[in-house]
């Protein structure tokens, strides 16, 4: 016979082995996210930038002065603060901020936002935020939209190769933050690295590279004239020597590149004849 006191010990045993089983089996329910994750990933120049933000939505409330209060530091965006990482140092908004990840906040305002980059990440919202811990500020205009955006959206556009816009866009309200990086700096002692060593050298790339950045035009043709010596048919760089002899002030010379880039390219087979064909009569006509 079994003892009331085992018998107890039994049924125990065996209800707590079917609520842990019924446990275990309850499906885990993945609910959608009032405000979904988003990540960005920029290369501006040679830094990369990633932002890290939820995007909340407006759901019929009225956003700017309510929502999100006049004068208060907000998260920018929703749930965990918003996080932005540069991969180099850069100018945000006109001030210095050296390599690294930052808490992106702001305090907007009818006439003017302060975006904030701080030091402290990985903060909910904006209820730890100092300050002192502010590594960069800048006061920026907002732009009036005519169409109302429902989801707060970041981006990242007007790239150049030493610059960019941070933008930030919600209900009827867009506010730019120029970002500005240094390319010059890097490329530059890689580019002289690379035409001084053995290997192959990127003749195009550097030419082109001097003469989109305003550098020494004269290195820059050098470099072109020593890639056409290698690709004396390729019309595509002759048509570039054409630019930078135009930036030079040698207009004769920038029209005989093009006249005789115009006259391969004419020669050639598919799109790219067209291309710089065009390319070609449109410098042409701009010097004379």
């Amino acid at each position: 016979m079994i003892s009331s006191l085992l018998r107890a010990a039994i049924l125990s045993s065996v209800a707590a082995a079917l609520a842990v089983s019924a446990h275990a089996q309850t499906p885990k329910i993945d609910f959608p996210a009032a405000s979904p994750v988003s990540k960005i990933e920029q290369r501006v120049g040679v830094t990369d930038v990633e932002i890290v933000y939820a995007r909340p939505s407006a759901k019929g409330r009225k956003v700017f002065g309510e929502l999100v209060p006049f004068g208060e530091v907000w998260r920018t965006g929703a749930n965990n603060a918003t996080s932005i990482t540069f991969s180099t140092p850069v100018k945000f908004g006109g001030t210095d901020v050296p390599a690294g990840k930052y808490a992106l906040f702001t305090i907007p305002a009818a006439g003017e936002w302060t975006v904030i980059l701080s030091k402290v990440t990985e903060q909910w919202g904006s209820y730890q935020y100092d300050k002192k811990d502010d590594q960069a500020r800048a006061i920026v205009k907002p732009i009036a939209l005519t169409d109302a955006v429902e989801t707060f959206e970041i981006g990242i556009g007007d790239l150049r190769d030493t610059s960019a816009t941070l933008v930030l866009t919600w209900e009827k309200t867009r506010v730019p933050v120029k970002i500005e990086v240094d390319v010059k700096s890097v490329l530059v002692p890689q580019i002289e690295a690379a035409m001084a060593g053995s290997g192959k050298k990127p003749y195009l790339s550097a030419a082109m590279f001097y003469y989109e950045h305003d550098l020494d035009l004269k290195q820059a043709l050098t470099w072109m004239d020593a890639g056409l010596a290698e690709q004396p048919e390729a019309f595509w760089m002759t048509y570039r020597k054409g630019l930078i002899l135009a930036k030079m002030g040698d207009k004769k010379g920038a029209i005989a590149a093009a006249e005789a880039s115009l006259a391969l390219a004419q020669k050639a087979e598919g799109g790219i004849k067209a291309e710089y064909v065009r390319l070609n009569e449109a410098l042409i006509a701009k010097l004379k």
